[in-house]
């Protein structure tokens, strides 16, 4: 099903597509009036990209650009990765379609492993390809379509959503019932373990952070017998959901000499995290058992953006903001490195996580990063 209409010599359709398993997800294809012969893909396995700012600067550019979202947009208690997979493949199949010249997926964020994941396992042969989530509910990836993409392009890319959990989630609750419960010893929010309160930086020594790190991964493991037991009791028909308390405390936010880069003092939830770690905001605060295990495990989730990279060959563009709080410049090192592509760029630009401005008034991160992105492509098709 579609929609098409034309405003500012630019022609939008909305599109409907039914997946390989039968799910059903939208997209909008903005093109410029006179044709493209280069589209761009914009998704995330979480948000609604249809009006992502990248979106008006490669129109403007010249490139078609496709916007989709997956099978529950803005609403992630039931994200199952493997099935966004094949969400995925339903819009890279529409736009094969479309008989462009070119494909390029643009990941943001956690779009950024969500292309990954796809190009590792569309690169795969059939036979090889997942055919399960962690859970094992069944995800037919061997019988689904998927085209590979000719380039790909990674901005502000987060390592994926269950390591980017377990850096942030608080080790110092003691009771999973108890959205209250602290172990001392483990709170990064404490002054005896280093704290101090915006907007001075915090001194975490690397003792503390050592059992730090130790303790989110036993917090994460823990939440990954929860859910297997939830998946394996005697209702395991009947739905369940977890409840995961205080996931804003990671300590790069608060001591900003740790992977040091332009970021101001906070976390992506706001500028004070020891406050938001005990409020409604946070990553997985209300998640299915299928979704835990596929998506926010660090442990279990094949999202993982990586041990994704090597599967990424085809040409391939990483963009990094300078004042990035979810993709640090280690981050950024090792997921260049790791893409299996021989033609492979990393470029640095001033801006945060989410393309705002280092400072008022200056450029946004999200223009320069057009920028680059615009230029890159130039240089690798012919629009």
């Amino acid at each position: 099903m579609t929609a098409t209409a034309s405003h500012d010599e630019v022609v939008t359709e909305v599109v409907e597509l039914k997946t390989h398993d039968g799910a059903r997800v939208s997209g909008t294809l903005r093109r410029p009036a006179g044709g493209a012969r280069v589209v761009a893909s914009l998704m995330h396995p979480r948000q609604d990209v249809t009006h992502h700012l990248l979106v008006p600067e490669l129109l403007r550019r010249g490139y078609a650009v496709w916007t989709q979202t997956a099978r529950s947009p803005n609403n992630d208690i039931s994200l199952v990765h493997e099935q966004a997979l094949l969400d995925v493949a339903a819009g890279q199949q529409f736009l094969v379609s479309r008989g462009y010249e070119a494909t390029v997926t643009v990941g943001h964020s956690g779009g950024a492993t969500l292309f990954a994941f796809y190009q590792q396992e569309a690169a795969k042969s059939p036979r090889d390809r997942l055919a399960a989530a962690p859970s094992g509910l069944p995800v037919d990836l061997p019988g689904a379509d998927l085209p590979v993409p000719d380039a790909a392009v990674f901005l502000a890319p987060h390592p994926g959503q269950g390591v980017l959990l377990q850096r942030l989630i608080d080790p110092s609750v003691t009771d999973e019932s108890d959205p209250r419960s602290v172990d001392p010893a483990l709170d990064l929010y404490a002054p005896e373990n280093g704290f101090a309160p915006p907007p001075e930086s915090s001194t975490f020594d690397e003792g503390f952070l050592t059992r730090y790190r130790a303790a989110q991964a036993e917090r994460v493991r823990r939440l990954d017998q929860l859910a297997r037991e939830h998946l394996a009791g005697p209702d395991a028909e009947l739905a369940k959901v977890m409840v995961i308390y205080r996931t804003d405390a990671e300590p790069r936010s608060v001591d900003l000499s740790i992977d040091s880069n332009d970021r101001p003092y906070g976390s992506l939830f706001g500028r004070t995290p020891h406050r938001a770690n005990y409020r409604l905001p946070g990553f997985a605060r209300v998640t299915t058992p299928e979704a835990w295990l596929s998506t926010w495990s660090a442990t279990t989730s094949r999202a993982n953006l990586l041990r994704n990279a090597p599967g990424v060959t085809s040409p391939t563009l990483l963009v990094e903001l300078t004042g990035d709080q979810a993709c640090f410049p280690s981050d950024a090192k090792a997921v260049h490195d790791a893409f299996g592509a021989t033609d492979k760029t990393h470029v640095r630009v001033p801006g945060l996580h989410f393309g705002q401005p280092l400072r008022r008034g200056e450029t946004s991160g999200m223009a320069r990063a057009a920028e680059q992105i615009g230029d890159w492509l130039t240089q690798h098709f012919e629009i």
